[in-house]
């Protein structure tokens, strides 16, 4: 079932407006689930969230790419949000769910789990991510809010979408 989102609504019972998300410092975040995990992604960025349906794949495309789908029109990436991380790939099912957004002119799909609620988040409430090396997708991340009920990492938008020019450029010769 397709749940379309008015960007524009304020969610019933949250009336703080969201921030500054650029800085990633405050608004309203819906949270989703990767396993245990709970991932926080920009309300205002939320197009529309729908159930998992297939992809068409793409030739070349990263392991994290699961493919494109056709949205009224529109074809929208469709990126494993689980993979992109660097977990393992998702096994996607009927009960898993798509998160359709809008950063700037860009659209894509975020395959995850479940989406479990709507936070809103004070500025001082959020902290730095660590640095955890060269490896580590702490890049994707804009911060971390901890809560009662265990911590929820903010997606960097920016930052998830932003990987044509790396996955375009081809790698720089050694020089001896």
């Amino acid at each position: 079932m397709d749940l379309p989102m008015n960007h524009h609504a304020q969610p019933a019972g949250f009336g703080a407006p969201a921030g500054d998300l650029a800085s990633g410092t405050a608004g309203q975040f819906i949270t989703c689930t990767l396993d245990a995990a709970e991932f926080g992604i920009d309300i205002m960025a939320v197009r529309e969230i729908k159930g998992w349906t297939e992809t068409t794949a793409i030739p070349h495309a990263p392991s994290w790419i699961r493919g494109v789908i056709n949205l009224r029109g529109v074809i929208v990436p469709i990126l494993d949000l689980r993979a992109r991380f660097g977990m393992a790939a998702t096994a996607a099912t009927p009960m898993h769910v798509v998160v359709i957004i809008q950063t700037g002119t860009r659209l894509a799909g975020l395959l995850v789990d479940a989406v479990s609620d709507i936070i809103a988040v004070a500025p001082g409430e959020v902290r730095p991510v660590p640095e955890m090396g060269a490896q580590a997708p702490e890049c994707l991340l804009s911060g971390l809010v901890p809560l009662e009920r265990g911590m929820v990492a903010l997606v960097s938008l920016d930052a998830l979408l932003n990987f044509g020019e790396d996955i375009l450029a081809a790698p720089a010769p050694m020089n001896a």
